[in-house]
């Protein structure tokens, strides 16, 4: 790691979090310069929550069905995110839209990760779209959150081919293989300073990025 410095990653959650796995396994092998200081989900007991606690990371759950509406869930998450002073935000399967206002507070340190080659297939069914759309690629891509769904500036993609016989299972379970790769991968160039949100424009290696970055092929 070139004796990068940890930062500090919370992660966001609402179910059985895959993607949380491939970040924590990462960085208990040390290959991902991360401490993860938390992982917080909107649904008390869901599967990815006791994969934090057998990382030995602090689980935490904040039910947004306990507060009146979105602000109020809002500012008690933002509150319990910040006690624990992250360089990095990192949604992993955050099922929850986001105000203005809690984007605006983590600007530039705030990832999310979606099952499509945005801007393509923003929103859910994204391999059910992808198919019925007749697309001959797929895939998934990191980009730095804004209040629009799905709609911040694009990082990074990871493309699969659709094959003949693929239907939404199978396609999800290829696009996954490479999320896995895809998010550790992004959350390490933050860590390292080579990645940098500035307004709309993502920064990597000091250049401004005009297309996408594309992961590397496996090996």
């Amino acid at each position: 790691m070139n004796g990068a410095r940890k930062i500090r990653l919370v992660v966001l959650i609402s179910g059985r979090g895959s993607n949380l796995q491939a970040i924590l396994d990462q960085a208990g092998s040390g290959e991902l310069p991360v401490e993860v200081a938390a992982v917080i989900s909107n649904r008390p007991g869901v599967a990815g929550l006791e994969r934090a606690r057998n990382a030995g990371v602090p689980a935490l759950d904040l039910d947004h069905k306990n507060f009146p509406d979105r602000p109020a869930f809002e500012a008690a998450l933002i509150e319990l995110i910040d006690r624990h002073r992250p360089d990095l935000v990192a949604l992993a399967g955050f099922m929850r839209l986001l105000t203005v206002g809690f984007t605006n507070h983590y600007q530039g340190r705030l990832l999310n990760i979606h099952p499509s080659l945005l801007p393509k297939f923003r929103g859910l069914h994204t391999h059910e779209r992808a198919l019925a759309a007749g697309e001959i690629e797929h895939g998934a891509s990191i980009h730095f959150v804004t209040a629009e769904l799905d709609g911040g500036p694009v990082i990074v993609q990871a493309r699969v081919p659709i094959l003949p016989d693929d239907d939404p299972d199978t396609l999800a379970a290829r696009v996954l293989e490479q999320e896995h790769r895809l998010y550790p991968l992004a959350i390490r160039w933050f860590a390292e300073g080579r990645l940098r949100q500035d307004g709309e424009r993502v920064w990597f290696d000091g250049k401004p990025l005009v297309e996408p970055l594309q992961m590397p092929p496996c090996g």
